[in-house]
């Protein structure tokens, strides 16, 4: 299974990105997909996931009410939408993918999975 991440760039605070997850390798529907991200000198910390379904998602409590996870089963692809981005939003943005899986994991080794990451960067 191999996953392509693209979105990211230079945006200005209050502006927005549109994250996406390509999946190939195997049959995208049964694969849960998590959002994470990793800033300079920090760990890596769960952003978004959903389950294969669609039916459960979760946000970490930093994002809710801003980011919205969502996929497209026919383009094999998981979206995050990001609004109102704010410098502590810069980082960069990895997502990784799990067979099945009800409920989308917050932790990274919850992730079978992973792609090469995309930067994204916030000016104030």
């Amino acid at each position: 299974v191999q996953l392509q991440a693209s979105g990211g760039g230079l945006v200005q605070t209050g502006h927005f990105l549109r994250l996406s997850c390509v999946v190939s390798g195997d049959t995208f529907k049964w694969y849960t997909v998590g959002w994470f991200r990793q800033a300079p000198g920090k760990e890596r910390e769960f952003v978004a996931g959903i389950n294969w379904s669609g039916a459960n998602i979760r946000y970490a409590d930093s994002v809710k009410g801003r980011f919205i996870i969502s996929r497209d089963n026919a383009e094999n692809t998981v979206y995050l939408q990001m609004n109102s981005l704010t410098p502590e939003d810069t980082a960069l943005y990895y997502c990784g993918a799990v067979y099945g899986n009800e409920v989308p994991q917050t932790i990274s080794r919850g992730y079978w999975y992973w792609g090469q990451g995309t930067l994204v960067t916030v000016s104030s």
